[in-house]
């Protein structure tokens, strides 16, 4: 199917084409030129924006059929994105590239393809995104294992990703530029596992597993520079670095101490660390940024916020993003215990819209999920009926934070999550301003006048039952 896709697109512009065909003829040593085009079925947006770390470099409007094309008179090689606002991904540029690209926005990931001069590598990539996307989807009950069934299970996904690249490496002989990328798709998926095991394992199952790692267990580290601004617009690369650091710091934590007060101690701990650890200020800034925003999201303390944003405006040199930062604090005052819960849109199965406060009649519990994380979606609403078993005062709801309503219908029709009461996001955008949603793994708690009582939880804490008497 994808390759008829292809072949559709090859011969929709002949002009593109032909264009691509020139590119067999040899370049100077001087040019620079490239080429990227391509077909964008059901696409969100009627352009394609192309950037390189974070900043836009093109807009690129489609086609009245939905393809697009450009010619780059000087594309330097490296990493950059391409995206169709809300979804994005990587795609890296050798001298002289000519690369065309199908993707079908409702499988975006899934359905992405890459033809034409240095395409293997950037399918390459791809096919290392998906493969640590399915495995993440299986660490769920990894990470509940003790220690000897978990490194036995990461060690033998990380050894076939080590084949994998390895086999592909040989074959396409790609440069070395773009081999630091390669490596990183494998090794830092690897490594992350590593630092959240201690964490995760004991918010699933209450047992502190530190004591019975082996001194060699984070040796990986040695070898890692947190100063490589090459891979500071790789994701993996800095979300590796947040994890290491919330695993550093998690450790140095007072059990005499309050939630918010820890809360508190460990992300200002975290700034220290990285402030002490890295050199390069654009990581810096980047790892800064992730701290205050994860931190934000936990602790609703104004005075604790104000020590937080104390230390981390006095590290931080990103003007734009402190603004970014500031505003995304004031917003998350309106989530505090005992506020109301500001009204957003919905959409039922049916396809109406509806106000989310005309749907609260009762002591409610707000959950959330997305088809594209299966595993998820599924340990969700286990986990949600048997608190329903249990707690037949509340009401439970689970709110989908995808695009596409006959996808989500045909979602929930393959499941059977009787007397959960499902609806979908009408604006994400909305949601995501007004109740801070920014990850899958969040759940909301609501007394029956519709007002918080904890709008910073999770089903999967081993405390969560805690707020629910």
């Amino acid at each position: 199917m994808k390759i008829r896709k292809f072949i559709k697109l090859i011969y929709v512009s002949f002009f593109i084409i032909m264009t691509l065909m020139s590119c067999n003829r040899p370049f100077t040593a001087d040019n620079y030129t490239a080429y990227f085009g391509g077909e964008i079925i059901n696409p969100n947006k009627p352009y394609i924006l192309f950037c390189k770390d974070d900043s836009i470099m093109d807009t690129i409007r489609l086609n009245e059929d939905n393809t697009f094309f450009i010619k780059f008179d000087s594309l330097q090689p490296g990493l950059y994105t391409f995206k169709n606002s809300p979804e994005y991904q990587y795609v890296y540029f050798d001298k002289n590239d000519s690369l065309m690209v199908t993707i079908n926005s409702k499988e975006f990931d899934e359905s992405i393809v890459f033809c034409g001069r240095g395409d293997e590598k950037n399918n390459f990539l791809m096919e290392m995104y998906l493969r640590n996307d399915v495995d993440k989807q299986k660490m769920f009950e990894v990470f509940d294992t003790n220690l000897k069934q978990f490194t036995a299970t990461i060690d033998t996904a990380y050894h076939s990703s080590k084949l994998f690249y390895k086999t592909n490496k040989d074959q396409i002989n790609w440069s070395s530029g773009f081999d630091e990328y390669a490596k990183a798709s494998v090794n830092y998926h690897y490594y992350s596992k590593k630092e959240l095991y201690p964490l995760i394992h004991k918010l699933r199952t209450g047992e502190d597993i530190t004591a019975q790692l082996p001194d060699n267990f984070y040796d990986f580290r040695k070898d890692i520079n947190l100063n490589n601004e090459n891979l500071l617009p790789y994701s993996p690369y800095i979300l590796y670095i947040s994890k290491m650091l919330d695993n550093k710091c998690s450790l140095k934590q007072q059990p005499n101490l309050s939630d918010v007060d820890r809360a508190l101690k460990t992300n200002i701990t975290k700034l220290n660390l990285a402030n002490k650890l890295i050199n390069n200020q654009k990581i810096k800034n980047r790892v800064f940024n992730n701290i205050a925003f994860t931190y934000l999201l936990e602790d609703q303390n104004m005075v604790n916020n104000q020590k937080f944003f104390d230390v981390y405006y006095n590290f931080s040199t990103d003007k734009s993003q402190k603004n970014e930062i500031y505003k995304i604090g004031q917003a998350i005052q309106l989530l505090k215990i005992g506020k109301q819960l500001p009204n957003v849109q919905l959409i039922d199965r049916n396809g109406t819209i509806l106000n989310s406060n005309s749907i609260i009649n009762k002591k409610t519990v707000l959950f959330f999920w997305s088809e594209n994380a299966s595993a998820h979606l599924i340990a969700a609403h286990k986990k949600i009926l048997n608190f329903k078993k249990q707690y037949r005062d509340y009401q439970f709801i689970g709110i989908n934070l995808d695009t596409d309503q006959n996808n989500w219908n045909t979602t929930l029709s393959n499941y059977k999550f009787e007397g959960i009461m499902e609806y979908r996001c009408f604006n994400f955008e909305d949601i995501k301003n007004k109740w801070a949603i920014t990850k899958i793994h969040r759940t909301i708690v609501l007394d029956a006048d519709n007002t918080i009582k904890n709008a910073f939880t999770n089903i999967f804490e081993v405390d969560f039952e805690k707020t629910l008497k």
